[in-house]
């Protein structure tokens, strides 16, 4: 897997929900296959099937938050700066065409979430701002076709 970037926040929350899967509902999971199975007839037994199902996404989302952590680098935000736009900036920018303007932190794609305003730094408006500075217009290629943005702010 690839290394991720995060912040402390974003890397302590990883570590809680993972600690949460292995020491909560790994346990909770493992109840419910025994009782399923002293049901009796396993071939037979819808409760055990579904739980044993549960009981292997189960593992397979630990194992994945696992490599996650394993590979994440956490970013100093101390060392951050607004000169041009990078990992962690919240971007303030003016779309030149209709005049609407938006504010976007860019985060780790480990970290993105719309309803905060967080977009991931793979995802094609983010990929196209890096390394942009304040007042500059950027034409950036968007699935619908190329949009042009002009940097109005850079913060942290």
């Amino acid at each position: 897997m690839a290394i991720t970037y995060m912040t402390k926040e974003g890397y302590d929350r990883k570590m809680e929900e993972l600690a949460y899967l292995e020491s909560v509902k790994r346990p909770e999971i493992s109840r419910a296959i025994a009782e399923a199975r002293d049901k009796g007839d396993l071939s037979e037994n819808a409760e055990y099937d579904a739980a044993k199902e549960a009981q292997g996404l189960l593992e397979m989302k630990i194992a994945q938050l696992k490599d996650l952590v394993a590979n994440a680098r956490i970013i100093d935000e101390s060392k951050l700066t607004t000169d041009e736009i990078q990992l962690l900036n919240r971007v303030r920018m003016r779309n030149v065409d209709n005049g609407m303007e938006m504010e976007y932190t860019i985060v780790a794609d480990s970290e993105a979430n719309m309803r905060e305003k967080k977009i991931g730094i793979s995802t094609p408006i983010a990929h196209g701002l890096i390394g942009h500075k304040k007042g500059e217009i950027v034409e950036i290629t968007v699935p619908a076709g190329v949009m042009r943005f002009e940097i109005l702010e850079i913060g942290i």
